[in-house]
């Protein structure tokens, strides 16, 4: 794949990526000025000319990814002894962040408090699976950045997610927010997992998962009640500002930001009206 189809189809996906060109080459080097290569977490396309170099090109910016860096980075590299390269030359690498992490969330659910907080999701780095098996409880407009999702078997959808993920299940039956948690807890690959309810609902979950032999630290993990406390009420978006809220200070943790810049974008979130 070439590196802009490469980068089409990241960004399509809202993978975040770091564009590597060559912009200066002195003497004998591997590949010439304007050669490029795209760098994803887990994948390259195209080459800059391969050996200790690439590798080292592939380290500096799967660090960029890490830290979440939005800022271009130009790098001199010695083709020589220390980078195991025989060539002799030297050559310059532009580094350019292209696109921003983004939460991949799986929101089970559209009744009222899923119509409240999908718009919320969809506003944020967040690419937004909103499943749900009634057709009928979806509102007419889809927020961009968000996908619905209708089918009979809601359970199978947690095997669509990618590791990492993001799962707030609040659906209209208690039995299906249970196999949901069940099949959410089996994976046990989420970065988040938060279930509407009450304490009572969450001892009750945890006696019937604690029968089917799920371990304790696994459910420990699940947010149930969901949110964050400081913020209060029980309109539909409150409780969404709430989970909301949560959300961003997970993936902002998640991906080296400072979790209280997601609590305090808390305030962002809500209706002029209801900010103090």
């Amino acid at each position: 794949m070439s590196w802009i189809s490469a980068l089409a189809d990241l960004q399509q996906q809202g993978e975040a990526c770091v564009l590597v060109t060559i912009i200066e080459e002195r003497g004998s080097t591997p590949r010439n000025a304007g050669s490029k290569m795209v760098v994803t977490a887990e994948r390259i396309f195209e080459t800059i000319g391969g050996g200790h170099l690439e590798y080292k090109a592939m380290e500096m910016a799967r660090e960029m990814l890490a830290t979440r860096s939005q800022d271009t980075r130009l790098e001199r590299f010695s083709l020589g002894a220390s980078l195991g390269q025989c060539c002799g030359g030297a050559t310059v690498l532009l580094f350019e962040p292209m696109g921003q992490p983004q939460a991949q969330i799986a929101v089970f659910g559209a009744g009222h408090v899923g119509r409240a907080l999908v718009p919320l999701l969809a506003s944020l780095p967040c690419k937004v699976r909103w499943i749900d098996s009634r057709e009928n409880e979806f509102p007419e407009h889809i927020p961009a950045g968000a996908q619905k999702i209708v089918g009979d078997e809601v359970v199978d959808e947690v095997e669509n997610m990618p590791p990492g993920s993001y799962y707030i299940v609040m659906t209209h039956n208690h039995q299906l927010d249970l196999e949901l948690t069940a099949a959410i807890l089996k994976r046990g690959d989420f970065a988040y997992y938060g279930l509407i309810g009450s304490k009572t609902k969450r001892v009750k979950f945890e006696h019937r998962l604690r029968e089917r032999g799920f371990e304790e630290t696994l459910m420990a993990r699940m947010r149930c009640p969901m949110g964050l406390a400081e913020v209060k009420g029980k309109l539909p978006v409150e409780i969404a500002v709430s989970i909301a809220g949560e959300v961003i200070a997970t993936y902002n943790a998640s991906f080296g930001q400072d979790v209280k810049k997601g609590e305090s974008s808390v305030a962002k979130l809500l209706p002029a009206s209801r900010r103090s």
